[in-house]
């Protein structure tokens, strides 16, 4: 893992086409700011993972219905 420290206003670019802005820091909180594509998703770990959560839940039902079944 790659660690960088910032501080407010600067920033990391990452590739050709995302930029990641430190927005504020307050307290134990720092504020970001993503400039990123279209195309790129961008989620909070914890909405990650519930969409992660949410995928696998529905491959299950679909491989366990019986061949032929809709």
């Amino acid at each position: 893992m790659l660690v960088l420290s910032r501080k407010q206003d600067e920033k990391i670019i990452i590739g050709d086409s995302i930029t990641l802005m430190v927005v504020s820091i307050q307290g134990d909180k720092v504020r970001l700011g993503i400039e990123a594509p279209k195309n790129v998703s961008i989620h909070r770990e914890e909405v990650y993972q519930a969409i992660q959560k949410e995928r696998d839940a529905g491959s299950e039902s679909e491989n366990s219905r019986p061949s032929g079944a809709r």
